[in-house]
């Protein structure tokens, strides 16, 4: 992974905690009923996160590792790490807001601990999403521990 440039990094204003509603649409997909209702609620998740500025959608902030477009940027504050991201795809969107929901505001050792495929279990979403979507999500819920331990700046 390479480092982000400095150039057109997003202001630290941008990086806060995630709205309510983000948080409770990732319930919703847990008491959908089938993976058709999963799917649904999951672009509807991604319709709800904040698009990135076209000048933020860089290639040093591409993570790689993921089929479609997808760009992440980190910002710690009093030891909690804060992260904006957007993707290309739709449904990419919304898996990055279930990551976020998951890891946004948390601290160096929550992030670490966090267990995406535990994640996706209890969501009901494991054995239902591409290889290439799950190793895409692997690459980004990696990039978001690789931010929150330092090893990316």
């Amino acid at each position: 992974m390479t480092q982000i440039s400095t150039k057109n990094t997003p202001d630290s204003q941008l990086f806060t905690l995630l709205p309510a509603e983000l948080i409770a649409a990732v319930n919703q997909i847990e008491q959908a009923n089938n993976w058709q209702d999963k799917y649904r609620q999951i672009m509807l998740l991604g319709q709800q996160l904040p698009k990135l500025p076209d000048h933020l959608k860089q290639e040093d902030a591409q993570v790689k590792g993921c089929e479609s477009q997808a760009w992440l940027y980190h910002h710690q504050q009093n030891g909690q790490h804060f992260y904006l991201a957007d993707s290309d795809a739709r449904i990419v969107k919304g898996l990055i807001a279930i990551l976020l929901v998951a890891n946004q505001g948390k601290t160096t050792e929550q992030i670490t601990q966090f267990d995406v495929h535990h994640c996706f279990d209890s969501l009901g979403l494991s054995g239902q999403l591409s290889p290439s979507r799950t190793n895409g999500l692997a690459a980004l819920a990696s990039a978001i521990k690789h931010y929150a331990q330092g090893n990316i700046t």
